[in-house]
């Protein structure tokens, strides 16, 4: 794919995953100065901010399955603040998308850190998903349950 495709696939990913938040009842916000968020999701009735961070990928078909690669800025995954960054990994497969994998930064750290999923090369890390069979793994490392992981956004009803 070319580098003007995987704009067009990282900005339609972007936008599917605000419309999942605002399915949940949540606002949803660009940032005008793109500093590693690319989404702040807001409940407007206390303020709650969440940071979010989309990874978009397109399927490579396997013989069970699909896979795909996300890229990471080592740094930005651990620069921590106090808010942590939700990462949404998304992947298009042909004219549909995945079911989102979420997970909260902190997490992330300690995946990668401790249980050594992805690869780190030169400040970044690739992350390799695997789907099969309505599993996800990363470095065979089972992330399943953190599909469709909305915990940090629980239904707002208006």
């Amino acid at each position: 794919m070319t580098k003007k495709y995987n704009q067009y696939l990282g900005k339609a990913g972007h936008l599917a995953v605000m419309a999942e938040f605002l399915i949940l009842g949540w606002n949803v916000a660009i940032p005008e100065v793109d500093m590693g968020d690319d989404i702040f999701v807001v409940q407007d009735s206390n303020g709650t901010l969440r940071r979010v961070q989309v990874k978009t990928s397109s399927a490579t078909k396997r013989r069970l399955g699909y896979s795909a690669q996300f890229y990471l800025n080592e740094a930005n995954l651990r620069r921590v603040s106090n808010i942590y960054v939700n990462f949404v990994f998304l992947v298009r497969i042909g004219d549909e998308w995945s079911k989102p994998v979420i997970i909260r930064q902190d997490y992330l750290i300690d995946l990668f850190d401790n249980k050594k999923i992805g690869s780190a090369k030169d400040g970044n890390i690739t992350l390799y998903f695997s789907y099969a069979g309505g599993n996800v793994k990363c470095s065979g490392v089972d992330l399943t349950a953190f599909v469709r992981d909305f915990t940090e956004f629980p239904q707002i009803v208006h």
